[in-house]
């Protein structure tokens, strides 16, 4: 044959992606028939012109589509043809969906061989407990961990802690039942934001944690679960054990300095210790000042408000103690009222 148009069965299995043992299974299936068969050799030849159908017959059998559909396919016009690829489609997905859900109950039985319990906690303290410490996390692709919240259980208290490197904050809850085992890991932060809209409505959640994930367990029978993040969680301990001496404590009124400050709304809020009150100054060298008190020398130290509004308002009680270490170095918030709340804030520049 010295047709110039035809090709070897293995020229056109290369050119096509397909292997020769395929194309003989196409061809027995009359899906594919070859342009040419030798009569007396047997060996098949195919046509330039088949390319298209080859490749299209590659790609159905890549996406799984059983050889009928796919006879019924290269029989029906464009519209016919792209509905029934389209069924194809929804007919996976419903099996993924299905393989899923059974993976889902699978291995949620081989985790609760596994699975104890590590606090018990009412649902509105714990979900506002997440909402003071979230304003810490950051989102760092390299660094996917700043996106965690840290829970340690033991000695009779919760601690939920965060930081982004430029705040940290740690929050302490009494639970429930103050005799709980010691148990510590990193939460991921997207999960627990979302399972805190329903831990909110609970008047009492149960914990639970094995390996990869903590379980919640809410009064009206909802189980929220929250991974677990593999990463180390940086040493926050070490950190705050090494800050500065404090050099000036102020204590001020957490309601006026917010109701200032969302009225005011400015970019960068500055702090003085003035020797008989604290007063916020602006940029534009407005005062305000605040009812507290203030022991050590006069300064004034700088915050974006984005850092240093979440500390502030998102404190407990009615009071802030703020622990002052230099213009430059990190401003302690400390709040307390059943619990306690820390945060540490940097600092900016002065404008």
């Amino acid at each position: 044959m010295t047709d110039p148009e035809m090709m070897s069965i293995g020229v056109f299995a290369e050119l096509v992606g397909l292997t020769a043992s395929a194309l003989r299974f196409y061809d027995d299936a009359d899906l594919l028939r070859p342009a040419h068969v030798d009569p007396s050799t047997g060996y098949r030849f195919y046509s330039r012109s088949q390319v298209p159908r080859a490749c299209r017959l590659r790609q159905l059998r890549e996406i799984g589509m059983p050889l009928p559909a796919i006879g019924e396919f290269f029989a029906a016009d464009a519209d016919e043809a792209a509905r029934l690829l389209d069924d194809h489609v929804a007919g996976m997905t419903s099996e993924a969906d299905r393989l899923r859900r059974a993976a889902e109950t699978l291995g949620a039985s081989l985790r609760a061989e596994s699975r104890r319990v590590v606090c018990t906690m009412p649902g509105p303290v714990l979900a506002g407990a997440v909402d003071q410490v979230s304003a810490s996390t950051g989102h760092d692709p390299d660094i996917p961990v700043l996106n965690g919240v840290h829970m340690e259980t033991g000695s009779g208290c919760v601690r939920l802690t965060a930081t982004d490197r430029y705040r940290l904050a740690t929050r302490t809850l009494v639970p429930t039942d103050p005799i709980c085992p010691s148990w510590a890991g990193t939460l991921a932060g997207d999960d627990l934001r979302v399972a805190t809209s329903r831990l909110r409505r609970s008047p009492s959640v149960i914990v639970e944690a094995d390996e990869r994930a903590i379980t919640f367990r809410t009064s009206a029978g909802d189980v929220l679960h929250c991974r677990l993040l593999p990463e180390p969680f940086p040493d926050h301990r070490l950190l705050l054990d090494s800050l500065p001496a404090v050099t000036q404590r102020v204590t001020l009124g957490k309601r006026r300095v917010v109701t200032v400050l969302e009225q005011r709304a400015p970019e960068i809020v500055g702090l003085r210790t003035s020797p008989d009150r604290p007063v916020l100054v602006f940029p534009d060298g407005d005062e305000i000042p605040l009812d507290g008190t203030v022991t050590g020398p006069e300064l004034t130290i700088w915050f974006d408000l984005v850092t240093v509004y979440p500390a502030w308002s998102d404190a407990l009680g009615d009071d802030l103690m703020l622990d002052v270490r230099g213009p430059d170095l990190p401003l302690t918030v400390r709040s307390a009222d059943d619990g306690d709340l820390t945060t540490l804030v940097m600092p900016r520049s002065a404008p």
